[in-house]
């Protein structure tokens, strides 16, 4: 029988998770990202979002600082892939701390 293992947030991850979301650009590339079918392109989000390469790669950096997306590289190409695991921990954290018990 397969047990599905079920990630934990690292201590002051939620902290920076919750930061990164703060931002209202940085939350749209995530949800850009995540809706991507596997993998979204740095290009790709170049082209989106009306803002420096830079800027993007400031975002992509909190992003990824955060555990929210991980890199991968494809040659000289690099794409960008959410982390739904490390989400639903957020999530499941988030609820925990505010819902009221019981």
């Amino acid at each position: 029988m397969d047990v599905e293992q079920q990630t934990t947030l690292a201590p002051g991850q939620f902290e920076r998770i919750a930061k990164a979301l703060a931002d209202p650009r940085r939350f749209a590339m995530l949800s850009s990202i995540g809706q991507a079918c596997d993998e979204c392109a740095n290009q790709a989000l170049c082209r989106d979002f009306p803002v420096s390469k830079a800027t993007i790669s400031h975002h992509l950096k909190e992003l990824a600082t955060a555990g929210l997306v991980e890199q991968v590289r494809e040659g000289q190409y690099v794409n960008y892939r959410l982390r739904a695991d490390v989400v639903e921990a957020y999530a499941a954290e988030l609820v925990r701390r505010v819902a009221r018990p019981g």
